[in-house]
């Protein structure tokens, strides 16, 4: 089979599955106005990797003369880990990196669970052979998989079981409410589905820890995007609501789209259940292999391009207002400049610092763990002052693209809109990208998930905390302290010694 291309993915969802958006069925995701360019966007990334030029770079041999994306690599060196590397950035620059859940994600988290397979293994033969098959299935037909993992907030002061009815009845959290000799019947909900849109199947599974008595909460599995049962809730879509491609660039291209998923009585093949009434498994499967390590190194990737593309637009946005030669602003872009090479450079030095995990190369995972924690701040704060350098230039724009279309109102902008950087027409467009990307209801969506997308900030300083080498630093201390005497301690010894 050929490399998978844009017509090929296009095709593949036109499925008839069930999403509803405004109160309403959906239809055809493919032609809906909520969702069609970002549907286009996706493919246009594996129109990227078909093309004669990228396949190198952007695919590898499966065998059978088959080539997939580089997302499904199972890297077994540190110069694997590096082309793979390579091949994920430069599908993110054709985003801009502002598709936080593009293909290559939950691929990423998959083979890297893959590559945990005898963890699967201390569950049972039969989950472990099932994750096994479905890996290669995905992989050999590069599918794009969307996941839910979170189950819905309610109420947070309860616990996920005790959120649930236990007679049976409507359950809030996704559980097993029946199962027989073909599998198991979920019903519930769960979040996030980002790009579920345009995704070809969805894992599900419990990123949240789970306890003993939870057990109908604890599995995991996959199952395509239109199974019977399968009810996704979209959002309020950016995409539909962009005025047009001129006024919001990235909105009206990239709205990856979030989703609810409720799972009305969906029935799930053994075949496709990777973890079953098991708690701790579910823990397991991405803490005790490499699942999350490698797919939240694949989003430290993501976002090194996007704040690359952000320093671009805030030296641009000075370049425009003529404030660039000013020692203060050049300190601001300087300070942006360097936060998105350090970015760069703990994705570099963590793969420097990776080890082998059986057959596997592995970035460090303390490292990437570190990344998450700084970039949840950093994010904000790379915004702010993007904001702070664009002052009001942001909020005197026309109105929108009608103005430039109406004679009289487009000579008063080509007035008013003036730059020594470049012509009134190019600032204005300009201009509108750069409030797409800071400003908009699709930026402040984009600030919400860099903040969370990896978990509240406790979660991925826990994270950090519990992978950190605590001997290493401590040992250096206590080695200081044991190079020199406490006062009385010696003389104590010695009366001691001269009593005995």
């Amino acid at each position: 089979m050929s490399i998978k291309d844009g017509k090929r993915h296009l095709q593949s969802i036109k499925d008839g599955r069930t999403v509803y958006i405004d109160g309403k069925l959906a239809g055809d995701v493919t032609q809906h106005p909520a969702f069609r360019n970002a549907v286009q966007s996706t493919c246009a990334l594996y129109d990227f990797q078909a093309h004669p030029d990228h396949q190198e770079l952007m695919t590898f041999d499966v065998g059978n003369g088959r080539r997939v994306n580089r997302c499904w690599e199972q890297p077994r060196s540190y110069e694997q880990l590096v082309q793979r590397r390579k091949a994920l950035v430069t599908w993110a620059e054709q985003h801009h990196g502002f598709m936080g859940r593009s293909p290559d994600h939950v691929a990423s988290a998959l083979a890297g669970q893959h590559m945990g397979i005898e963890v699967f293994r201390k569950h049972g033969e039969q989950r472990a052979s099932a994750l096994d098959d479905y890996f290669h299935y995905a992989r050999d037909n590069d599918l794009f998989l969307t996941y839910v993992i979170i189950n819905p907030q309610a109420n947070r002061a309860k616990d996920w079981g005790e959120q649930n009815k236990l007679d049976g009845g409507e359950d809030l959290v996704a559980a097993i409410v029946d199962e027989d000799g073909e599998g198991i019947t979920i019903r519930g909900a769960k979040m996030l589905g980002t790009s579920s849109i345009m995704a070809n199947e969805v894992f599900v599974a419990n990123l949240q820890p789970l306890k003993k008595g939870e057990e109908r909460l604890a599995f995991s599995c996959a199952l395509p995007m239109n199974s019977r049962g399968l009810k996704v809730l979209s959002r309020k879509s950016y995409e539909a609501h962009a005025v047009s491609e001129y006024d919001n660039p990235l909105s009206s291209r990239f709205d990856e789209n979030d989703a609810l998923m409720y799972f009305d009585d969906v029935k799930v093949p053994w075949d496709r259940v990777f973890v079953h009434r098991d708690t701790d498994m579910c823990r397991a499967q991405f803490h005790d292999t490499p699942g999350h390590t490698m797919q939240n190194y694949q989003a430290q990737m993501r976002l090194s391009v996007k704040l690359r593309f952000l320093t671009g637009v805030a030296r641009r946005i000075a370049d425009t207002i003529g404030t660039s030669g000013m020692p203060a602003v050049a300190e601001q872009l300087g300070m942006l400049a360097a936060k998105s090479a350090m970015v760069e450079s703990m994705m570099w030095g963590m793969e420097a610092a990776g080890y082998m995990w059986g057959d596997y190369y592995m970035p460090n995972k303390h490292m990437m763990y570190t990344a998450q924690v700084i970039t949840q701040d950093l994010y904000p704060q790379f915004i702010n002052t993007i904001r702070n350098l664009a002052g009001g230039s942001l909020i005197m724009l026309p109105s929108s693209v009608e103005d430039m279309l109406n004679p009289e109102l487009a000579g008063i902008v080509r007035k008013t809109q003036v730059s020594q950087a470049m012509g009134p027409d190019s600032r204005v467009k300009f201009l509108k990208l750069a409030w797409d990307a800071i400003g908009s209801e699709f930026a402040s969506r984009h600030l919400q998930y860099e903040m969370f997308y990896a978990g509240a900030q406790f979660v991925t300083c826990g994270h950090s905390f519990r992978t950190y080498d605590w001997n290493g630093a401590t040992s250096m201390t206590d080695a200081l302290m044991n190079s020199y005497s406490t006062p009385g301690v010696q003389e104590q010894a010695a009366r001691k010694v001269a009593n005995a």
